[in-house]
């Protein structure tokens, strides 16, 4: 009995120690939000949180759920969909943040509650052709290059224009916003440029019926910038879960 006793004791050990780590990071990304509000004038509450939670297991996302977070952005659609299989009865909403390819629109459209990476007229017109009836409409942010990077993906100012004019023909979508990922920089000042940018675009190019409210900018290393440029939403991962492991050849995930 002793034995069970001790297995069971080193089990809860096992278990709390990454949850406290979880919950204390979480922890202090809430309060870099809150200061940053503070600091550059912005309504308390007014950015909301995305976990980026692409490659942790389903134990993470419980956990970060446990610490009332709610909004987790996936960028590989399998093992997304083999996590929002497993958190069914959670309150999880699903953000699809990777790239999208045309023939995995499907199971994007019905199983996540927004896609922030369209960036082709054709991807809208899949999405919204194959979002289920039965669900709310799929919420879309039209990501933009910035910086026109070739390994990127993302519309131009004209390009995004383009598709905001087309909003009507969707009606099983709502284009929300743009969303952009600009190369990382040193300094916050360097930082707040591709931002302000963005929500200039963003401003220029929102009408009464897309009114284009969501700013899905800033990551770990710069959403201080993104808060004092006007990000309603940032995503954050390796601040909540830690430092991932990159793949052979690619760069340490910035999220």
């Amino acid at each position: 009995m002793r034995q069970s006793n001790g297995k069971r004791t080193m089990n809860h050990i096992a278990q709390t120690v990454p949850r406290m780590s979880i919950v204390r990071r979480m922890e202090a990304v809430r309060e870099r939000i809150t200061r940053a509000e503070q600091l550059y004038g912005r309504p308390a509450g007014s950015v909301e949180l995305m976990a980026v939670s692409k490659t942790r297991p389903a134990s993470d996302i419980h956990q970060a759920l446990d610490a009332g977070q709610t909004a987790f952005g996936e960028n590989y659609l399998q093992d997304a969909l083999e996590k929002i299989d497993q958190l069914a009865e959670t309150p999880a909403k699903w953000h699809y943040i990777g790239r999208i390819q045309s023939n995995k629109t499907r199971p994007i459209a019905e199983n996540f509650d927004w896609v922030h990476s369209v960036d082709k007229l054709k991807l809208l017109r899949r999405l919204g052709d194959q979002r289920p009836e039965h669900l709310s409409p799929l919420n879309v942010c039209l990501q933009i290059n910035l910086d026109q990077e070739e390994s990127k993906g993302g519309l131009t100012g004209e390009g995004a224009a383009e598709l905001v004019a087309k909003a009507g023909m969707f009606p099983n979508l709502r284009i929300r916003g743009l969303m952009a990922i600009p190369a990382p920089t040193p300094d916050i000042e360097s930082q707040r440029r591709p931002f302000r940018l963005l929500r200039l675009l963003r401003d220029r190019l929102a009408t009464t019926a897309v009114p284009l409210e969501t700013l899905s900018m800033g990551m770990s290393a710069d959403l201080e910038a993104a808060i004092a440029e006007g990000a309603t939403m940032i995503r954050v991962g390796t601040a909540i879960f830690g430092p991932r492991q990159p793949a052979a050849g690619k760069q340490p995930d910035p999220t």
